[in-house]
């Protein structure tokens, strides 16, 4: 059996991962480990939260105990590393945060996987899941590739940056199975509205404002948290030990006219005159260190694995669209609160 620990499964992306992985592979041992901070939500994974497969431990990655008697317990074999502090926002107010989790939090996962393995590691596996924020920023032209040199601009992608050589450090020095992921912008239903769309989302409907940074002129890759979910897949049973993978939807936006679409898609769902949400578009304090550009180049896990993004993102945003609006709910529980407080710190108009 295939008993596989995943961090961070209440998360946005690691919710859709544990879903992914419990109900496509009903024989595999799934132990979901989450701290549960403001961004961790257990109602996003109460669709198999009575499934046999599936089990849930509340815990921190930094608790070396603890992570080695699960590792022990439930006979793990395999680590999917996603829990992170991953705003960029809060990563400069509060550096040091990023530093514990993303940074002594990974390698005592790697120290507690390399104890509990004690170097027999045949059919083991450490997967860390990364971002495209490590290779800092790009101009006009050009896309990141598994061979940019890193460059991080923030606390975050530097947190994130130095997690990736830790990884790749221990395949080098221990020889720790590894693989990694370098993954783009992802959207879709359970993200906490601190992000761009859900918050926008949230906004329209309620007629706040939206707070665009800067000129809103920043361009990302959007990729459809289902779509990433199927290419850790991938990654994990396909990719090469060792080696890292670029997870990018092909599909860049400038945040300004990313915004214009979903104002477009909104103002139809709620039956309003088109471009009536325009108006609330407000422009506020740039970002300190703001990337202008990131673009990811996903032809080698395309041509290697054979994935590639299953919707475009018209597609994708219309689904998410819809998710946000139908789950009213879920949106009311993570926004009340010290949320509150801190969207009125991040986002004083200009």
């Amino acid at each position: 059996m295939n008993s596989i620990l995943i961090t961070g499964g209440a998360g946005f992306i690691g919710s859709h991962l544990v879903q992914h992985f419990s109900n496509k592979y009903p024989d595999y041992k799934i132990i979901n480990l989450d701290k549960l901070t403001y961004a961790g939500n257990l109602e996003n994974l109460k669709d198999i939260q009575q499934s046999p497969n599936y089990h849930f431990v509340k815990g921190d990655i930094g608790d070396f105990d603890l992570v080695k008697e699960l590792m022990e317990v439930h006979q793990i074999n395999s680590i999917i590393h996603l829990a992170a502090e991953s705003h960029v926002d809060r990563s400069i107010s509060n550096p040091m945060e990023f530093v514990t989790t993303n940074v002594v939090g990974t390698v005592n996962l790697l120290n507690a996987a390399k104890a509990c393995w004690n170097d027999n590691f045949e059919d083991k596996l450490f997967y860390f899941v990364s971002t495209d924020e490590v290779y800092g920023t790009l101009g006009e032209t050009g896309l990141f590739t598994e061979e940019t040199p890193y460059d991080p601009r923030s606390p975050y992608s530097a947190s994130k940056a130095s997690a990736d050589h830790f990884v790749r450090a221990y395949h080098h020095t221990y020889n720790l199975p590894v693989k990694l992921s370098n993954c783009s912008n992802n959207y879709g239903a359970y993200q906490f509205p601190e992000k761009l769309l859900p918050l926008f989302i949230n906004n329209i409907k309620h007629n706040k404002n939206l707070p665009v940074y800067g000129d809103g002129k920043y361009t990302r890759d959007w990729l459809w948290v289902v779509d990433h979910a199927r290419a850790i897949d991938d990654v994990f049973h396909k990719g090469k030990m060792g080696e890292t993978y670029n997870i990018g939807g092909f599909n860049e936006w400038q945040n300004i006219d990313l915004i214009h679409l979903l104002i477009e898609q909104m103002d139809e769902k709620l039956g309003r005159p088109k471009d009536t949400s325009k108006e609330l578009i407000t422009f506020v304090t740039d970002r300190p260190g703001h990337d202008k550009r990131y673009a990811i180049d996903a032809n080698k896990i395309k041509t290697e694995l054979g994935w590639e993004p299953s919707v475009t993102f018209e597609e994708g945003l219309n689904k998410t669209i819809d998710w946000y609006l139908e789950n009213e709910a879920w949106m009311n529980n993570v926004t009340s609160g010290s949320y509150q407080s801190y969207y009125e710190q991040q986002y004083a108009k200009r």
